[in-house]
Parts: structure tokens; sequence; C-alpha cells
């Protein structure tokens, strides 16, 4: 792939038929968004609505990983806070679409009018899996898997999974998941709803790819005049994200010291028991 404008190292776009694909290159990190890779993708994605060429788009990881959520070792050590000080929600913000805002993993604030399909493999973890279930359709490799792992450290959900989650699965399962923050297997993420195609490991960008190939094919102003009627109105959804957006102060309570203690090596790959 070629970079287009965005450090290698952390965003990469490509395109072809129609198809963007946006990849996540943090792989020694497992794809954990730090500020500047949330700045990357946010950025990449609006240059997507921007791009008239570009009629769905696909967001995948590098290296097998789709990604484990914010870089706790950047906001253990205060990195992120500055980041984080540019994404209050004023209380007049009423419309994601007329008015764009970056979320604390980039785009997760966004309303496009074109669809987004996440490749998922391996991780789609705490903000992984809130960018996962930003996304409009989720293809899961069969060994990949999800989870609101960010409940072992104090960090809350702030980038749409709180009103997202319970869209896609249902209050009660997505309670299930948000409450325990256990593992969510990808057989058991295509059961309850979360993954729309499950793929052979190593599989699920082709298949994304494919999926997307599809629907570039159809009447695209058709196509997204129903996308749109089908989700949330965009006042609705802006007032859920001020809403959600209020739980950040919990970082400044609890997930600080909880960013540092996985820093230092604790409840690692979903471990609960040293936390």
């Amino acid at each position: 792939m070629a970079a287009t404008g965005f450090e290698k190292s952390l965003v990469e776009t490509h395109q072809q038929d129609g198809v963007m694909t946006v990849t996540i290159c943090r792989p020694e990190m497992r794809n954990a968004v730090n500020p500047a890779t949330a700045r990357a993708l946010y950025a990449a994605f609006l240059q997507f609505e921007a791009d008239e060429t570009a009629q769905v788009a696909v967001l995948t990881g590098e290296g097998g990983y789709f990604c484990s959520g914010f870089d706790l070792k950047a906001a253990g050590a205060g990195g992120s806070d500055d980041w984080l000080a540019e994404l209050e929600i004023e209380a007049h913000w009423r419309d994601p679409v007329v008015d764009p805002r970056p979320g604390p993993m980039g785009p997760s604030r966004l309303m496009l009018s074109k669809p987004v399909i996440a490749a998922i493999e391996g991780p789609a973890v705490a903000g992984g899996m809130e960018l996962a279930a930003w996304c409009d359709m989720r293809v899961m490799a069969e060994d990949a898997f999800a989870g609101v792992y960010c409940r072992r450290w104090g960090v809350p959900l702030i980038d749409g999974g709180t009103l997202r989650l319970p869209r896609i699965l249902g209050q009660g399962r997505a309670n299930d998941l948000i409450l325990t923050g256990r593992t969510l297997p990808a057989e058991e993420a295509h059961r309850i709803g979360f993954a729309d195609r499950l793929s052979p490991s190593g599989e699920a960008l082709e298949l994304a790819q494919a999926l997307a190939q599809d629907l570039t094919r159809f009447p695209q102003a058709c196509m997204r005049a129903d996308h749109l009627s089908a989700r949330m109105p965009s006042q609705d959804l802006a007032e859920a994200l001020r809403r959600e957006w209020r739980s950040a102060s919990a970082f400044l309570a609890e997930g600080r010291a909880g960013a540092q203690r996985f820093a230092k090596g604790l409840g690692r790959s979903g471990d609960f028991s040293k936390i």
C-alpha cells in the first residue's frame, strides 16, 4: 500500500475500483491508537467522505491485529492529555454530519454518508471494539475476538460504544459485554449479530473488500439514502455522544492509574486475575 499524506507507520490508505482500504499500521503495539494515529484515522475518513471516486471503505489493521484500543502506555504517561483536551464537545453541538468532530479513537464521532466495513483479524478490543462498532458492517476471522477489555483499567467507553453496542446487540447482550469486559469470540460475535460475516483466519480483509466491491455495483444515491434512514438521526447521535463524553472524567479518576498498571505488564491478553 502507498501512504497518502500520513506517516507510514500510523495509517495507510489504498484505493481500488471504488473501495478505499484504511489500515492502522502499528502492529508492534497491536495497532493501539495513540493521539497521532487517531488524528490520521480521522483525516483518512474525512478524505474518504470527500472523495467522489471512493464509494465504500474498509477499515483494517496491519500484522494480524485489528486494534487493541487506545494506547494505554501513552495514556498512563500523560501523553494523551492534550489530545483529550481537544475533544471537548460543546453543548451546542447538534449534527455530526454538517459539523464533524474527531473522537478519542479518531473517526468515532463521524456520521458518514458512505458505508464502512471492518475487516477484523486478532483483537478488536476496548476502543478497537468501539471502532468496529462504528463501522456499518463487520467481517471477523474465525479466530478473531472482541471485548470491552478497558473494563479492567477504569477506562470508560467514550467512542460511541455505549450507544452503538446496544443498537447492534440489544440491551441485554450489550450489558453483558460492557459490564463484564469478557472476551467475545468470533463465533459468538457472529451468532449474536456483532459480526456480519465470518472468514477463515487471515482472509477477513479479502472478504471485506469483496463485500465492499459488491456494494459499489448498486445505484449509490439510493443505497446511501436507505443507509442514512436506517440509522439513528444525527441529532440523536450527537446528544448521545455528548452524554457519553461526560464519562471521560472517570479516566482521570480511575483510568490513569489503570493505564499505568497496564504499562507495568499487568492484565495483558484479557487476563483479569491481576489488574
